[in-house]
């Protein structure tokens, strides 16, 4: 059986727990094998990018880790 959540992708949601906590942001993927969401701007992590034909130099990128579900609370818009 699917699990389903009142969360959706474009929902606008708060983090109420967390080092981000209070923020606001747009919901960009739901993972639902992980019960976990990722949030625009929210749990900004470091990785490291090798360098390619279309990106000579490589380094580093900002990228959004996910957001355990229950530690983000739908705002009405």
């Amino acid at each position: 059986m699917a699990k389903t959540f009142k969360i959706k992708k474009g929902d606008q949601v708060m983090v109420i727990a967390g080092d981000d906590k209070g923020t606001t942001g747009e919901v960009l993927q739901v993972l639902t094998k992980k019960d976990a969401v990722i949030v625009a701007g929210c749990k900004m992590a470091k990785k490291a990018v090798k360098p390619t034909e279309e990106n000579k130099d490589g380094g580093f990128a900002n990228v959004e880790m996910p957001i355990h579900i229950s530690n983000v609370k739908k705002v009405e818009a």
